[in-house]
Order: structure tokens, then sequence, then C-alpha cells
């Protein structure tokens, strides 16, 4: 079921977006952007996202792009994160962390960014699974969900309907930006 809710005092408006195989993930609303006569929402998550990489002892940390909800990998996560009074959530689209979380020192984010072009990180923990390190991450560059909202309902916009929508997205979003 799909909330879509603000409160008296002027917060943000939350939306609990479905995606295709049932897993949910609660969300701010960031826009509401019509187009072609049907509503898409930018959301960003309410928990804080993770991704998931395999470090490695020679290179670069390798991003875990699938894993399965029940891998025994996310189980050592959970532990690990429970001793920092967190908690590991199998959301849709992506792994969440909620609790409280510092703030990390601009010295330290340097040095443990994974090397990506397109993104950095800062690491949250790091672990030993299945005889692998792993490393959870959290992602600097600002994390955008893309939903359908019809009646009363937010669906996750995936694969080839997200390679359709997104540059619709992003021009009305630089209209927007520019009027």
């Amino acid at each position: 079921m799909t909330e879509l809710g603000a409160s008296a005092n002027n917060e943000v408006p939350t939306i609990l977006v479905s995606d295709s195989k049932g897993c949910e993930l609660l969300c701010f609303l960031e826009q509401l952007i019509p187009i072609n006569g049907k509503d898409f929402a930018l959301l960003t998550p309410v928990d804080t996202p993770v991704s998931l990489f395999r470090l490695c002892d020679e290179g670069d940390p390798e991003l875990v792009e699938t894993i399965t909800n029940n891998e025994p990998i996310l189980s050592v996560a959970d532990l690990v994160l429970q001793e920092h009074d967190l908690t590991l959530v199998r959301s849709a689209v992506t792994l969440t962390v909620t609790g409280e979380l510092e703030e990390p020192e601009p010295e330290e984010l340097e040095e443990d960014e994974p090397n990506d072009d397109s993104e950095t990180y800062e690491l949250l923990v790091s672990f030993k699974a299945e005889g692998d390190e792993y490393g959870l991450y959290i992602p600097l560059d600002p994390f955008f969900v893309v939903a359908s909202i019809e009646n009363g309902s937010a669906l996750l916009i995936e694969g080839e309907e997200f390679d359709e929508i997104q540059p619709l997205i992003e021009k009305e979003l630089e209209e927007r930006e520019f009027s």
C-alpha cells in the first residue's frame, strides 16, 4: 500500500514506492513531473542508501551489482551494522541503512572512496564474509528514484521504461530551472 503524506509542520511529503517484485522503499517526494498525461515522481530515499563492494587486495573495489535479499553476505553485514546501532534494510532499488550515522570528516572522504568515475562513496563499514572482504559504502552523490503515480500508488520505474522516461524527466527539469 502506498502512502503519500506530509505533516502539519511543512515537512517534505513521503511516498512508499513498490518495485515489480513487491519490495518497498520509503522516499521523500522531491518533484512531481507530469509527462504525456502521466504523473512521475522524482524521489530520494528516507533512509541512507548503501552500495556493497567486494574489496580486493590489488586494484579498485568491485561493485556487487546483483545481490538477493537472502545472501549470506547480507546477514554478516547485518551483524556488523548492529554493532554500530544501525540496521540494514533490503529495500526496493537499493539497500538502505537506518540509524544515526556520523558525519564524515572531509579529509577522510578522499581515503575511503572507491575509484569510480561517476560517483564517490564513503566507507560505512567493512567486513569479511565467505572468505572475501566487503564494504558497505554510502554514495555521496544524490540518490534519486523515479516512480509513476497512479490511483494513489507509486510504482518504481525500472529497466527499459526508465531508459525511455529519463530523458523526458531531465528535459522537464531543465525547463523548470530556466523558467
